[in-house]
C-alpha cells in the first residue's frame, strides 16, 4: 500500500540555532515536508521584529534569514512567531504587521518548557495592548496552553493538571477579552483543550503532536523513557482519544500537524530531563501509525481524505497560505530512523528511543 499526498507543513517544530540546524532543516525536507513555523525560543530569543541579531536577542528578520541560508529557502512557507516578553509593544505589533515580517506570536507561560523564562503569565497580557494590536491586525497567538507556577500535586493529577487549567480558566477569559483574535492552541495533550477548541469560534485552532496521538504517561513512566518526556507531558488514555477523534473525525478541521520536534544532543542531564521528542525525519510515518491506532483504514478514498485534510490542508487553510502543490509517497513497510548525526552531537529520534519499528516508510 502506497499513500501519495500534498506535502504537508509542520507549524510546529524547532530548528534551534548553530551549526546544527542544516540538518535539523534537511531532516523535515526529507520527510516530505513544505514548510514549518519555526519556535523562536532560540538562544537568545526571537523578540524583536527586525534588525541584525544582537547577544541579548535575535529578530525575526535575523532569525529567517539564518534558516534560509541553513536550508530553508527549500521551504514553500516559512513563519517565525514573534516571542511575547516584557519589552513587547503594541507598536512592536503594528510595525511588524505593516512589514509582513510579523504573521504569529509565540505565548510561553514563564519557565514552562525549554527556554521560556523570557515568558510572562496570560494574565499580564489578557486585555492588554499587545493583544488588542495582534487582533486588529489579525496576527495569529500561538499558545503553550498549559497554567505557570504550580505545585506537584495541581500540576498534574488524576482530576486536573497545567493543561486543563489552562482551558478552563484563562482561555475562557482570553476569548471574552478578545473575540477576534486568531488563536493557535499548541501541542494539546488532553480532552478538556480539544473539546474546548472543537467548540470556539472558527478562529480557534489547535496543533497535534504524534506522540500525543501514540502514547500515555504509562508509556513514558513505564520503563522510563526519557525520549518521550516532552512538554506539555503525555497524559492519559481518555485524552489520547479525544485527540485522535479531534485528528482524524470528518468535519474537524481547526486541528492540524504540529509536531513540536525538539533536537536534543543531551537529554538526560544532571538536573533532570530536556524537554522535547525528536521527530524530525519520521513524523509522517508516526503521524500514519496514530491514524491507524485510532481505527482509520489508510487503505481507504476516506481514510486517506482524513489523514490528508489533517497532515497537508488544515494548517494552510488556517493561517491562510495554500497547500502545496507538490506531492511525497510514503508506503507500507517497516523502517528506521537512525540517529542523527550533527555538528552540535548526536539526536536520537523518537522511534529509536522508543525502542519501536516504523510501518510506514518515505519513498519521496
Amino acid at each position: 500500500m502506497t499513500l501519495t499526498l500534498p506535502r504537508w507543513f509542520d507549524l510546529h517544530t524547532h530548528f534551534r540555532q548553530g551549526p546544527a540546524m542544516p540538518a535539523y532543516i534537511q531532516a523535515h525536507l526529507d520527510m516530505g515536508c513544505a514548510g514549518a513555523l519555526a519556535m523562536p525560543n532560540t538562544q537568545p530569543p526571537v523578540s524583536r521584529v527586525s534588525g541584525a541579531a544582537q547577544d541579548d536577542s535575535r529578530s525575526i528578520e535575523s532569525y529567517s534569514a539564518e534558516l534560509r541560508a541553513a536550508g530553508a529557502d527549500a521551504f514553500e512557507q516559512l513563519i517565525v512567531p514573534l516571542y511575547l516578553t516584557r519589552q513587547t509593544t503594541a507598536a512592536m505589533i503594528r510595525d511588524g504587521a505593516a512589514s509582513g515580517l510579523l504573521r504569529a506570536c509565540k505565548y510561553y507561560p514563564p519557565h514552562g518548557t525549554t527556554n521560556a523564562e523570557h515568558g510572562l503569565p496570560m494574565d499580564d497580557l489578557i486585555g492588554g495592548e499587545v493583544l488588542h494590536a495582534m487582533e486588529e491586525h489579525g496576527i495569529v497567538l500561538c499558545i503553550h496552553g498549559e497554567q505557570h507556577a504550580l505545585s506537584g500535586p495541581d500540576y498534574i493529577d488524576a482530576q486536573q493538571n497545567a493543561e486543563t487549567r489552562f482551558y478552563t480558566e484563562r482561555m475562557p477569559r482570553l476569548l471574552a477579552a478578545h473575540p477576534k483574535l486568531r488563536i493557535v492552541c499548541e501541542h494539546i495533550t488532553t480532552r478538556t483543550a480539544a473539546e474546548f477548541v472543537a467548540g470556539a469560534p472558527d478562529h480557534v485552532g489547535a496543533t497535534i503532536t504524534p506522540q500525543h496521538l501514540l502514547y500515555t504517561l504509562a508509556h513514558l513512566i513505564q520503563g522510563l523513557k526519557y525520549h518521550l518526556y516532552c512538554l506539555p507531558i503525555v497524559k492519559f488514555q481518555d485524552d489520547r482519544a479525544a485527540l485522535r477523534h479531534a485528528a482524524t473525525a470528518p468535519g474537524l478541521t481547526k486541528f492540524f500537524a504540529g509536531t513540536d520536534s525538539a533536537p536534543h544532543t543531551t537529554k538526560a542531564t544532571a538536573c533532570g530531563c530536556a524537554a522535547g521528542c525528536f521527530t524530525g525525519g519520521c513524523a509522517p510515518q508516526l503521524y500514519a501509525m496514530a491514524f491507524e491506532d485510532a481505527g482509520v483504514d489508510l487503505g481507504t478514498l476516506d481514510g486517506q481524505t482524513a489523514f490528508a485534510r489533517f497532515l497537508s490542508l488544515n494548517g494552510p487553510a488556517f493561517y491562510g497560505f495554500p497547500a502545496s502543490s507538490q506531492s511525497f509517497t510514503m508506503e507500507k513497510a517497516p523502517s528506521q530512523t537512525p540517529v542523527l548525526e550533527t555538528p552540535a552531537g548526536p539526536v536520537t529520534p523518537l522511534p529509536l528511543g522508543m525502542g519501536i519499528e516504523l510501518t510506514w516508510r518515505m519513498v519521496q
